[in-house]
């Protein structure tokens, strides 16, 4: 909402970062308008959001939902990113717990995940800020007049599509993603990627930052590392996948292939899914004590594609944009 509308209504405006899993979570005042705002992470709200959700006291506040997700641009067109179950899965835990679902707007703001495609350039970045603030203006200008804004629903069709995705990736594909990044010897020490982890998902060892299966791939560290020492092990997760292809075809399925196990295709998935898991968190400790040889981090570093130049271009939201 502008500062006008504001002021002509006399609507205050409190932000506050969601609490974290073992802070209390105090009720809201029933007068006041919710607006949840995160990114999208695999087609749902990030574990922390999910958490704070369940554990968010029962309440008959109107609530604004609202998330963040991969936005790219082609010339002019802004290409949309995928919402997936986000909003569906809030409203309804929301729901149950008595408060009124008053808006789902998807924005789509520059993606950030370097991970999977080239960093974004500053044009890109400009552009999609300067069209997604107007989006965010008349939405909010909107709803806290009092009318309702579901742009999401246009999208139900392909977001209920991708729901089976969404709901694999919180149980499985977050902990792979998790463990694929490294610092390398341009890391100095200086902790600031632990202590500004929303998800206190890195620790120190062996001096050096080490990812748990915590790591919620919201790229905040890459992002604001002084050193940009911190990257994308590609390499390594090829390596896993060989790995995996090996242990699987040459060795369990010839021994397992008879049992019952083998008998129903969900139980092979969720085995198999197991085993993956289960290389990658070991391959990962392995990986992590190997990178204090140069030569091994070298080459990690050659099969990293945010090390290049072409791809690894660091994002920075713009600060406090449109505020006057």
């Amino acid at each position: 909402m502008d500062k006008k509308n504001r002021e002509e209504q006399n609507c205050r405006v409190n932000l506050a970062e969601l609490p974290l899993k073992n802070d209390e979570i105090s009720p809201f005042h029933p007068d006041e308008t919710i607006i949840l705002t995160s990114p999208v992470h695999g087609f749902n709200y990030p574990p922390l959001v999910i958490g704070f959700l369940l554990r968010l006291p029962k309440g008959k506040n109107n609530v604004i939902l609202m998330n963040t997700r991969a936005g790219m641009k082609i010339g002019r067109l802004i290409t949309t990113g995928l919402s997936g179950i986000t909003f569906y899965f809030a409203a309804f835990v929301l729901m149950l717990k008595g408060y009124s679902i008053k808006g789902m707007v998807p924005v789509d703001m520059p993606s950030n995940w370097i991970s999977v495609h080239p960093g974004l350039n500053s044009n890109t970045i400009n552009y999609l800020h300067e069209q997604n603030y107007k989006r965010v203006l008349a939405t909010s200008n909107r709803v806290l007049s009092g009318k309702t804004c579901f742009i999401a629903l246009r999208e139900i069709a392909q977001d209920l599509l991708i729901a089976p995705i969404a709901v694999a990736y919180y149980f499985i594909g977050r902990f792979i993603i998790a463990k694929t990044y490294y610092t390398s010897s341009k890391c100095n020490d200086c902790g600031l990627c632990i202590t500004m982890c929303p998800a206190k998902a890195i620790k120190r060892i062996n001096q050096r930052p080490f990812w748990t299966m915590k790591c919620e791939s919201c790229m905040r560290c890459m992002s604001n590392c002084p050193q940009k020492s911190i990257e994308t092990a590609h390499g390594f997760i090829a390596i896993i996948i060989f790995a995996y292809s090996a242990v699987i075809t040459k060795l369990l399925y010839p021994i397992l292939k008879t049992t019952l196990l083998f008998t129903s295709p969900f139980i092979n998935m969720i085995f198999e899914s197991l085993i993956f898991l289960i290389l990658i968190a070991l391959g990962y400790r392995i990986f992590h004590l190997l990178l204090k040889f140069k030569s091994f981090e070298r080459l990690m570093l050659l099969t990293s594609l945010t090390w290049y130049r072409f791809w690894g271009k660091r994002y920075k939201a713009i600060k406090n944009y449109g505020q006057k």
